[in-house]
């Protein structure tokens, strides 16, 4: 697991999030989707995103005017380092804690109740005999 220091903030979260899901984007792309949520400045989207770049969590490609901008870190890496930070931090360790408390704070649909048990068939068994 990544230390915490190398997590996302919750700003570079969103424009990971954005870039994930629309590919290669210019500044004024990522800007004008996270404007359609809130309020914000373009040159505060153009800083966090030169941040990420420093930090490794985007490359740009500088050969046109406007930089283009892509994630080389993946979502799934990410997400996993971020439940894991979580796990420890506020549950000790404990994934059947944080599956409860999942769980318990909104009500999951009938497909994801079935993705969930699918996963759980999937795990090996811990305690078996060796």
């Amino acid at each position: 697991m990544r230390p915490a220091s190398n997590l996302p903030t919750d700003a570079e979260l969103e424009i990971l999030t954005i870039l994930w899901a629309r590919g290669p984007s210019t500044v004024r792309e990522v800007h004008d989707e996270l404007s359609k949520g809130k309020a914000i400045g373009y040159t505060s989207v153009l800083k966090v995103m030169q941040i990420m770049h420093e930090k490794g969590y985007v490359a740009r490609n500088t050969s046109a005017r406007s930089h283009v901008y892509h994630a080389i870190v993946g979502r799934e890496r990410t997400q996993t380092a971020l439940v894991d930070h979580l796990l420890e931090r506020a549950f000790g360790g404990s994934a059947s804690q944080l599956v409860q408390r999942a769980l318990s704070g909104r009500r999951a649909s009938p497909e994801e109740i079935a993705q969930i048990r699918a996963l759980l068939d999937e795990l090996p068994d811990a305690g078996g005999d060796t």
